[in-house]
């Protein structure tokens, strides 16, 4: 099914989305994409259905052909302050502060908000498979992500994050077990089957 150009013609909607809510370690990333409606964007979907080289390819042409995008982080320390699901609204409110162009309205992934002040917004479950705009904020909001991770990798080789990018895969979680928590993990999440640190 071909993603929508829009959801209301004539206005000038920002989608929304997030990368990393599952993930042990690292930041929440959030993206809001505002794109012009005949923008040509081949091969772009939600995406978790893509390669990561055909993110990265879409990455940089989202990124000069958009009217205004923005890329914002919550860390894991705010993570555990304010949960999770607070801080994945918060990252996109930072990324629809950061917008050079306000938009008249917001598309977002998933079935909850808490709204922009200011700006009407509607909520689309799976929005990513379903939006251009939407599914153009997975993609910077993963490929963003995914840098960030990678470079981590660097500082802490010991988690492996380069190939898991902080999820809970039984690879991570053992080094973990063997190593201990470092200050890029979520001390609220089950970071093994034993530890959660608060």
């Amino acid at each position: 099914m071909a993603l929508a150009a829009y959801e209301l013609q004539g206005r000038l909607e920002a989608g929304c989305d997030e990368a990393g809510r599952g993930c042990l370690a690292g930041p929440v990333v959030a993206a809001a994409v505002i794109l012009p409606p005949r923008v040509r964007l081949p091969g772009l979907d939600d995406s978790k259905k893509l390669s990561e080289a055909a993110r990265e390819e879409l990455r940089p042409l989202i990124e000069e052909r958009a009217l205004a995008w923005a890329v914002a982080m919550v860390d894991p320390a705010e993570i555990d302050a304010i949960n999770i699901l607070n801080a994945s609204f918060r990252a996109m409110h930072r990324a629809i502060d950061a917008l050079l162009q306000r938009p008249d309205h917001l598309l977002i992934d998933g079935n909850r908000f808490h709204a922009y002040p200011g700006i009407a917004h509607s909520c689309h479950i799976k929005g990513d498979g379903r939006f251009r705009s939407i599914a153009a904020a997975s993609v910077l909001a993963k490929t963003h992500r995914d840098a960030m991770m990678r470079d981590l990798h660097q500082h802490h080789p010991a988690y492996g994050w380069a190939i898991n990018k902080g999820y809970p895969t039984p690879e991570h979680r053992a080094a973990i077990e063997l190593h201990g928590p470092c200050a890029h993990h979520r001390r609220s999440f089950r970071l093994t089957r034993e530890l959660q640190l608060f």
